[in-house]
């Protein structure tokens, strides 16, 4: 489907989620929330590390149980095409947000509860503590929750496996690399891999 520009966020989503709903057969309603012009970037205020969307999707209906499971795989494959509609760089996926049932606000909840958890591991084990794979806006989040702490993070692995490593003070991405090899190309390759967008 391909975006008219003239069109501002919520217009289009609204098209677009019409028709891939209508076709599918899903028995699903939404709510479009909030607005933005595709195409416009976000001011600086907007772009710290995490904050709140500037359109919301609420979905409802007697298949909205379908969109929760496998961890809402189906609902953020929904997030994911329409940032895709949008025109959206990653970084700027946060614009938007979908939801079904409190999925996600459920979801952050538990994510600060993991968090907790997580630096209190680490400062007991001294080592790091790695996080199960998750969207990039749960890494967002992760990161931003666990900088409170004063302990360094790092995102690792690549696309849909990319998740979060909690490190003990003092340690890094670069220090666990070269540690456990021992080499400079280990350390290099550990320090280019840390300044990889998050």
């Amino acid at each position: 489907m391909k975006r008219d520009t003239s069109q501002s966020a919520a217009e289009t989503v609204k098209g677009f989620l019409h028709t891939v709903i209508g076709r599918s057969g899903l028995e699903l309603t939404f709510t479009v929330q909030g607005d933005f012009v595709p195409g416009v970037t976000a001011g600086a205020s907007e772009q710290a590390a995490f904050k709140e969307p500037a359109l919301r999707v609420e979905l409802a209906g007697p298949d909205m149980p379908m969109l929760t499971e496998r961890n809402g795989e189906l609902l953020n494959a929904f997030e994911h095409v329409t940032a895709k509609v949008l025109g959206l760089e990653p970084e700027e996926h946060d614009r938007i947000s979908f939801d079904a049932d409190s999925f996600k606000a459920n979801r952050d909840r538990d994510l600060r509860v993991s968090a907790t958890k997580a630096i209190a591991t680490v400062r007991e084990s001294n080592r790091p503590f790695s996080f199960p794979p998750m969207t990039s806006r749960e890494r967002r989040l992760l990161h931003l929750v666990l900088s409170e702490s004063g302990l360094p993070t790092a995102s690792s692995g690549d696309g849909p496996r990319r998740f979060v490593v909690l490190y003990p003070e003092g340690q890094g991405a670069a220090e666990v690399a070269y540690a456990a090899t021992g080499s400079r190309t280990g350390r290099a390759d550990a320090i280019r891999s840390s300044f990889r967008r998050r």
